[in-house]
């Protein structure tokens, strides 16, 4: 809640620099440890969980990756951490309405689309996550978590 009233008064180009920045490092620190096995760690993991709920109530961006991401580098296993990551985004995405809706420019008329968007994909990304092996989708879950930093700073900056 408190990213949601410090995102009003921040300017939109220093939110999405910071956003941009935090998933290009989780998409590194993915690849560069892509052999190194961390034992799991309930201290991180809610760790990882509060940043990432705060980025997302700060700009909206940033959550998926940052947890997928963090979780993998946890020792949760990759399979796993996709599933996870939906069922906490729910109840992130939750208390961001809520808070939200006490702003004045309310997004109302294009997030039920989203939403309905979102909730198709679910099928597809289940078979994709069962389909894969998981060496294989912990370096996509890497590369495809620095593309999205990258492409979002050079948007960004440029």
């Amino acid at each position: 809640m408190a990213a949601v009233f410090l995102a009003v008064n921040l300017p939109e180009k220093a939110l999405r620099i910071y956003v941009a920045a935090r998933v290009l490092a989780i998409g590194i620190v993915i690849l560069v440890t892509i052999k190194v096995h961390l034992a799991f760690s309930w201290k991180r993991i809610v760790g990882l969980g509060m940043l990432a709920a705060f980025n997302k109530g700060l700009s909206g961006g940033g959550y998926g990756p940052l947890v997928t991401g963090g979780q993998v580098l946890s020792g949760v296993p990759v399979r796993e951490t996709v599933g996870i990551t939906s069922v906490a985004e729910a109840f992130t995405c939750l208390v961001g309405i809520i808070t939200y809706s006490f702003q004045p420019e309310a997004v109302w008329r294009v997030a039920p689309y989203l939403a309905v968007g979102a909730l198709l994909s679910v099928p597809l990304t289940g078979w994709t996550v069962r389909a894969l092996r998981p060496q294989w989708l912990r370096v996509g879950i890497g590369v495809i978590t620095i593309v999205l930093g990258a492409v979002t700073l050079t948007e960004t900056l440029v």
